[in-house]
């Protein structure tokens, strides 16, 4: 199954569902809505402990092998955070619960953030998890499919959500194909499934959990990422909160920014550190897998940026151009509503 884009298509078809959570407790399991607003210390860390909240985007898997890795660290109590993990049932309630004051901050695909914001939704990032973005179209190396343009006449698979056919447009069309020549056929989010049977020959999915777990499984694949046939280069993960709450509290905010930095930090200078603490926290994930899961996600973590956690204004914008040109948002957004870099540490030398 391929679980992520089965998050996304819930995020798109049920953004208001009665609220279930699954909670795992890597600090105090009490704690009912945001944190009090606090002051830090002149060393950076708050006065006080303080209880706060983190929604996943998902259940925990290798691109959040930082998270673990600074939770293991003592990096947030380091600065009077005894931060509360929570997993959702689906993307949704991620954004439910930051939306309504349940939680401090949260992660989303940087393109589910920038959706938000075109439908009004009071929210921005503040720190980018990853530095490009994710989708892409998904085949099998035995399929011989070379180029984007050879997509026509297969049959591709998508989950629904509108933006799956703007990332399969983008791929087509960036290698002189006509996208309306490609079988373009609903599957949900059975992508991995229907391509090992051979219903399909290819599908949008993300390449470093749904591609690698197919090569994992001994189905070799060719992605055709995003950003590499011709779509925008944007944060394929992001931190975010609501403009109130980053503008009422900045000192959690930046405290917290702080210490996810030094944990995604040791993931990329020691990931085998970091997937052992991100094995022993979250029992049930495989360990084949994540491995090779996190040597998919470790390059993108910083990738070009002069620091982990940037959020560089010119990708925002080539987001929002390619969102506008493919229909996924009426108007354009500035990066300064997108979110901005205020809460990061300065990069080390600065």
């Amino acid at each position: 199954m391929t679980q992520r884009k089965m998050w996304r298509l819930l995020t798109v078809a049920i953004a208001f569902v009665v609220l279930g959570v699954t909670v795992a407790a890597c600090g105090s399991s009490d704690s009912g809505g945001t944190a009090d607003t606090v002051r830090t210390t002149s060393g950076g860390e708050l006065a006080e402990m303080t209880k706060a909240t983190l929604v996943l985007d998902f259940v925990p898997n290798a691109v959040h092998a930082g998270i673990y890795r600074a939770i293991a660290a003592g990096y947030y109590r380091d600065r009077n955070i005894d931060l509360e993990v929570i997993q959702p049932t689906s993307t949704a309630d991620t954004l439910r619960l930051i939306n309504a004051d349940k939680a401090d901050f949260g992660l989303a695909d940087g393109l589910d953030v920038a959706n938000q914001i075109g439908e009004g939704l009071d929210i921005e990032a503040f720190m980018a998890i990853v530095q490009r973005p994710l989708g892409g179209v998904i085949t099998l190396e035995s399929e011989g499919i070379a180029s984007g343009r050879q997509l026509e006449g297969k049959t591709v698979g998508v989950t629904g959500v509108p933006s799956d056919n703007a990332i399969l447009d983008t791929v087509v069309r960036n290698d002189g194909g006509d996208p309306s020549k490609v079988k373009v056929v609903t599957i949900g989010f059975n992508g991995v499934q229907n391509l090992q049977s051979g219903k399909i020959a290819g599908f949008t999915g993300f390449w470093p959990a749904d591609g690698v777990q197919l090569d994992v499984d001994g189905h070799r694949t060719h992605s055709f990422k995003l950003d590499e046939n011709g779509g925008p280069v944007y944060p394929g993960l992001v931190a975010f909160s609501t403009t109130e709450h980053i503008d009422q509290d900045p000192a959690l905010i930046r405290a917290f920014a702080e210490a996810t930095v030094e944990g995604y930090e040791d993931a990329i200078s020691d990931p085998a550190q970091a997937l052992a603490d991100l094995l022993a926290q979250n029992k049930s994930l495989r360990e084949r897998l994540t491995r090779a899961q996190l040597d998919a996600y470790g390059p993108l973590f910083q990738g070009d940026a002069a620091r982990f956690g940037e959020i560089d204004a010119a990708n925002v914008e080539a987001l929002s151009e390619w969102m506008v040109e493919n229909r996924l948002a009426s108007e354009p957004f500035t990066p300064e509503r997108y979110g901005g870099n205020d809460h990061l540490p300065a990069a080390s030398g600065s």
